[in-house]
């Protein structure tokens, strides 16, 4: 059994916040994986499923973010799990927005959410990065993940979580570099060759015609001696 914990705030208040990015994924895999219903335990709204051969309990604490691992420690110690069970989809200063990274153990860098988690299960979890860009400045960090994602951000975030739903077996499965695969085909999907030849022959046709030789036979000869 896998746990899939994603970080955020509680309430409608919260709902669409940066922060809250990691509930929005869960939200994605739970609708398009047909998870069951959500349900309130661990300090936690909970929702079972499947994905592929694994069965996986999404997990979005209740308890703000700076204790979520009071959450996850609770029900990881009900199923008897191992932190390498763990996976934790949290928000990333430090990445671009609509990047996405896999990454096995390592520091909270300052993540309130992360920070809280180490305490109650150690480092040793796996976690997903979702990239949501810095505001430039430390004192601007708080005011910025608290505030909610802009229509501008509407497109890539879509991306990102479609991408993340998409593969979720893979990242259940243990296989990091095939989940990186599938949502990268939703951030950065590759040029098909049609759209290549279609930009080949738009250039083509934008290139100027040489201009057509007026001049005579004769002109042309003398014009060879000059």
């Amino acid at each position: 059994m896998k746990l899939f914990v994603g970080l955020g705030n509680p309430g409608q208040k919260y709902a669409r916040n940066r922060h809250n990015i990691g509930f929005m994924a869960l939200d994605r895999i739970a609708g398009d994986h047909g998870f069951g219903p959500w349900k309130s335990k661990f300090q936690a709204e909970i929702a079972e499923g499947r994905l592929g051969s694994e069965k996986v309990l999404l997990v979005k604490p209740q308890t703000f973010m700076n204790r979520s691992g009071q959450s996850v420690g609770e029900a990881m110690r009900f199923y008897k799990l191992d932190p390498t069970d763990v996976t934790v989809f949290h928000d990333e200063l430090d990445l671009a927005p609509g990047k996405v990274r896999a990454k096995a153990g390592g520091g909270h860098a300052g993540h309130n959410g992360l920070r809280s988690i180490h305490d109650h299960i150690s480092p040793a979890y796996d976690r997903v990065r979702l990239g949501i860009g810095h505001p430039g400045r430390k004192e601007l960090v708080s005011p910025y993940v608290l505030s909610d994602f802009s229509k501008a951000d509407s497109d890539w975030l879509e991306d990102v979580l479609r991408g993340v739903s998409d593969g979720a077996g893979h990242l259940a499965d243990g296989d990091g570099g095939k989940f990186m695969n599938a949502v990268a085909l939703r951030t950065a999907p590759p040029r098909s060759s049609k759209t290549a030849a279609a930009s080949s022959k738009s250039v083509a046709a934008a290139a100027p015609e040489p201009e057509a030789d007026t001049r005579s036979a004769m002109q042309k000869l003398m014009d060879k001696f000059k």
